[in-house]
């Protein structure tokens, strides 16, 4: 595997990896170490950072740890100050190894910063702890006195859990000299004494002798135990019992139930009577096999009553003994075997995960680390780790179980932004058990793809004389990528149009790419606009795609048409062209040239003859602008034509010009001038337009003259109407002139002063009396005169008749 490196960078429980290269190590060599059991808690142990090569005081910069292991007690400890290993618990030899000649600890250490794994053991070593003990203290063996010297009697043995020197060495016995010990050593090398009769007994002699038994280690201090042996003299029994077997071996099953009969052992004895009746009995059994197993004393019966796990102890051993009344006995072995079953589903502990990281990261990145374990053996404790198929990762054995989680394929985040990775753990028993758990790993994303238009070339269209500042068209591109990777700002590549800079026509809004015209086009100036289009986004480094643009001018009838021919001249005349007075129908007498700016059907030209000085005689073609006869010429023809041409292009509005072609008969240039002479200098006829127009005018002029008239006559007439009053007897003094003007001037005054009238019928002495109590201070009353000036009174008079008419006029 390669050798790689990575670095971590957490803040604020979001974990930012940057990957500088992928890393999985197994060191293939180990750490040993060697400490003796019972050592006080925090003992050290071994200075672990130097032995990995790691500065003690940055061990917890490098992540050095121990991955625990599931279900068991974790003895040891780092020592992040110093860098060194440290017991955690009191450590028994003895209870965790049992009687395993190498009682060996190990587990792993990782070093995150390099992510290797280093195997560490710690073997512990036996001391002294233990001292020889017999299960009971105090034994009685019963002997015939019919025993012959030479005879042979199993004593009960000492349990000491030390191994080597420090278990049980040798065996002493006193108390007696009818007596002597025989210590023989076993196939696994475990001792045990055998009573060896020397004299003969008599019962009547002696009947009890009490010896005592010692069990001696080889430790250092020397431990030793004893036990008493009481020996009892029976009287003759001529036959002692006999196992059928002298071993006796059974297999069960680990899940055997409670009180379930594991074997049933069985002696006999040709004796009757008492000397014939046998009891069983357990003869070296461990206390902790006298917890799992009960013996019945008459039917030799072994039942369990205790819980079997192979796991625990496959194997166990332990002597029956089966002894008459007559003290006579037998022993035998009884080996039960544990049969392993697919009772433990296998265990999966995490020892390190990242839970995020790059889409960028290279094949083979370790993602975690992980133990599985199983407490089965053999086949039942086989296990296969497993993951889903079809996902861009795979899982590698490393040793002792570990497996590593690396990457597989590529990652890519716009695919798949983030993986449920179930791990299964498989044993391969029957049935078989599993166990899984389930990693969520979120792919981070990196600024790995550039921003996408929809289409690699764009076309738009636009109207020329657009106005200043209008948006023309947006552009969008897509980014797939996550956060500021995907944001992003769009620009114009600059370029020219024409002789200009092409920033000078258009630009774009960085953030919506909506593109805005800075100045009018115009089509007749340009067609089309060329550009390219930047997106780029904020990743870094940031990414960019281009896209080319390319911008139509539409066209728009902006531009009427421009004649070419005739050239109007300078001088404000118009050219001259000849027909000759022998041409015949559809003679081309001049042709009218006319462009148009515009193009398509804006630019499409068509001509008319709008006004001639003999219509019918000439022909405009539509298209071509040709001016043509129509007839032969006559005598009566006037040879100045003059001929308004209209060229009008097919925009919608229409827009038009005109132009005069003056077409004069003569075959040449000198009859021209002849022709001329003898025409007279007059006006040219008008047309009837012409002269309806002045006779329109005419008649607005009467019309006008004869209204000044009339309002003239009024104002005369009322003119001399005041002049009629102004000459009568009545004289306003000290009146303001202001309220005697003309007519209404004096209705103005009578409305504002009451007066007493006196008229006489037929008569010219009528007068008018002004009374003192009903004027104004405005005027100054005086009497009436004797011959007063007669007041104009409008009407026939009565000379017949007179009558007086008196009336009070209030005005």
């Amino acid at each position: 595997m390669g050798k790689t490196q990575k670095l971590w960078n957490c803040k604020e429980g979001t974990l930012q990896c940057l990957i500088l290269v992928v890393v999985w190590k197994v060191v293939s060599g180990q750490i040993h170490y060697s400490i003796p059991e019972e050592m006080q808690k925090g003992s050290f142990v071994g200075n672990i950072a130097k032995d990995l090569g790691v500065d003690g005081k940055h061990v917890s910069e490098r992540g050095l740890r121990l991955v625990p292991r599931t279900g068991m007690i974790q003895y040891f400890a780092f020592n992040f100050n110093s860098g060194h290993l440290q017991t955690t618990e009191r450590i028994d030899r003895e209870e965790i190894c049992e009687r395993a000649e190498r009682c060996i600890i190990s587990f792993q250490v990782i070093i995150e910063s390099k992510l290797e794994i280093y195997r560490v053991e710690v073997e512990i070593t036996d001391i002294n702890d233990n001292t020889p003990k017999f299960s009971l203290g105090k034994k009685k063996l019963k002997i015939s006195e019919s025993s012959a010297p030479g005879s042979r009697f199993s004593l009960p043995k000492a349990q000491d859990p030390d191994l080597g020197m420090n278990s049980i060495q040798s065996y002493q016995l006193r108390g007696s000299n009818h007596f002597s010990l025989d210590v023989q050593t076993g196939e696994n090398g475990a001792r045990h004494a055998e009573l060896v009769l020397e004299k003969s007994l008599d019962r009547e002699e002696q009947s009890v002798y009490d010896l005592i038994l010692t069990a001696t280690d080889g430790g250092d201090p020397v431990r030793s135990g004893t036990a008493e042996i009481q020996v009892i003299v029976l009287d003759a029994n001529d036959n002692a019992p006999v196992f059928t077997q002298p071993v006796y071996k059974v297999s069960v099953k680990e899940n055997v139930p409670k009180g379930s009969t594991v074997i049933t052992v069985e002696a006999t004895d040709l004796d009757e009577g008492l000397n014939g009746e046998i009891k069983y009995s357990f003869e070296k059994i461990t206390e902790k096999n006298s917890k799992l197993f009960i013996l019945n004393s008459t039917t030799g019966t072994i039942t369990l009553i205790g819980n079997l796990d192979y796991e625990e102890s496959s194997v166990y051993e332990f002597e029956v003994k089966a002894e008459d009344g007559g003290g006579l006995n037998d022993l035998t072995k009884v080996i039960v075997s544990i049969i392993d079953l697919n009772d433990n589903a296998p265990e999966l502990a995490i020892s390190f995960f990242i839970n995020t990281i790059h889409e960028n990261s290279p094949t083979g990145t370790v993602i975690a680390l992980l133990n599985a374990q199983d407490k089965d053996s053999r086949i039942n404790g086989e296990l296969t780790c497993s993951i889903p198929n079809k996902l861009p990762f795979q899982l590698k054995k490393s040793t002792d179980n570990f497996y590593s989680l690396v990457t597989h394929n590529d990652l890519d985040r716009e695919q798949v932004a983030a993986y449920n990775i179930t791990i299964t753990a498989t044993d391969h028993g029957t049935p078989p058990l599993s166990a899984s758990t389930l990693l969520s790993l979120h792919i981070l994303d990196t600024n790995d793809n550039p921003p996408v238009f929809a289409e690699s070339v764009y076309s738009f269209y636009i109207p020329e004389n657009n106005p200043r500042g209008a948006s023309i068209f947006s552009l969008e591109a897509k980014d797939p990528d996550w956060a500021e990777n995907s944001r992003l700002s769009y620009s114009i590549i600059e370029g020219q149009v024409r002789n200009s800079l092409l920033s000078s026509y258009v630009s774009i809004n960085s953030e919506t790419g909506v593109v805005y015209a800075l100045s009018p086009f115009d089509y007749e100036e340009f067609q089309e606009i060329r550009f390219q289009v930047k997106a780029q986004d904020r990743g870094s480094p940031p990414l960019s795609s281009n896209v080319s643009v390319t911008l139509f001018i539409l066209d728009q009838n902006d531009n009427a048409p421009v004649i070419l021919y005739p050239s109007p001249p300078s001088d404000g005349s118009t050219g001259v062209e000849l027909a000759p007075h022998s041409s015949d129908p559809g003679y081309l007498v001049t042709k009218v040239v006319a462009v148009d700016a515009d193009s398509g059907q804006n630019g499409w030209l068509s001509y008319q003859l709008i006004k001639a000085t003999e219509p019918g005689l000439f022909t405009v073609g539509l298209h071509t602008g040709e001016i043509r006869t129509t007839r032969f010429f006559l005598e009566k023809d006037v040879l100045k034509q003059s001929l308004v041409i209209l060229v009008k292009d097919n925009g919608q509005p229409p827009l038009s010009v005109s132009v005069t072609v003056t077409v004069v008969l003569a075959d040449s240039i000198p009859d021209i001038l002849t022709d001329l002479s003898s025409i007279a200098v007059s006006v040219d006829p008008q047309s009837d337009l012409t002269f309806y127009l002045v006779i329109a005018v005419a008649f607005v002029s009467c019309l006008f003259f004869a209204f000044l008239l009339v309002l003239l006559a009024l104002r005369l007439r009322k003119w001399r109407n005041s002049q009629l009053c102004d000459s009568g007897s009545v004289n306003f003094h000290g009146v303001p002139a202001s309220q005697f003007v003309g007519i209404d001037g004096v209705r103005a005054f009578l409305r504002s002063y009451c007066q007493e009238v006196s008229l006489t019928s037929g008569s010219r002495k009528s007068q008018i009396l002004f009374p003192v109590g009903s004027c104004t201070n405005t005027l100054t009353p005086q009497p009436a005169p004797n011959n007063p000036n007669p007041l104009l009174i409008l009407g026939e008079s009565n000379t017949n008749k007179e009558d007086t008419v008196t009336d009070q006029v209030s005005l």
